[in-house]
């Protein structure tokens, strides 16, 4: 499989590819090769796969590009291996057999659509929300948010009713 990523990704203009086989290697490697791109797959030789090389380079203090983009590229494409790689800090995830046009749409997608980076306690990486809803109001949105958007809603109700009372 990477004799053909490699021919995908020189046809796509890529001059310089950096192929290592395990993630320790590939560990190494990041200190003295600065590599635009990381492709990566799943299941790697070595006692670390693809999700602990990525958890590695958001979360090391050692690692030298905590923003390094990473794809993903593996058979495993059960929801469950995905949520698990987009969590891992994963930004892009692509199944095999791999088209030469999955591949370019992805890269594009990493040069010209990059997604800001989160850091919370439980996690750091690329923001896992792929697309901003076109009529959301407000700075909340998750489920547990409810509670603080209504004590929103109350504070500038007292604000309103404050000011009515002032100008009155």
């Amino acid at each position: 499989m990477s004799k053909i990523l490699r021919v995908i990704l020189q046809g796509l203009g890529v001059r310089m590819i950096e192929e290592v086989r395990d993630a320790e290697t590939a560990l190494q490697s990041l200190h003295q090769f600065n590599p635009d791109i990381v492709v990566i797959d799943y299941m790697l030789n070595g006692d670390m796969n693809g999700l602990d090389f990525a958890r590695h380079v958001r979360n090391d203090p050692d690692c030298p590009n905590k923003y390094l983009p990473l794809m993903m590229v593996t058979g495993h494409t059960d929801k469950s291996r995905v949520i698990e790689a987009i969590n891992a800090g994963i930004n892009e995830y692509l199944a095999k057999p791999v088209k030469p046009i999955d591949m370019y749409n992805r890269m594009v997608s990493l040069i010209e659509r990059p997604r800001r980076f989160v850091r919370v306690p439980e996690y750091f990486g690329p923001d896992r929300r792929r697309r901003q809803d076109p009529i959301f109001q407000g700075p909340w949105r998750r489920a547990q948010d409810e509670a603080r958007i209504e004590a929103q809603k109350k504070a500038e109700a007292s604000e309103r009713v404050a000011d009515n009372e002032d100008a009155a």
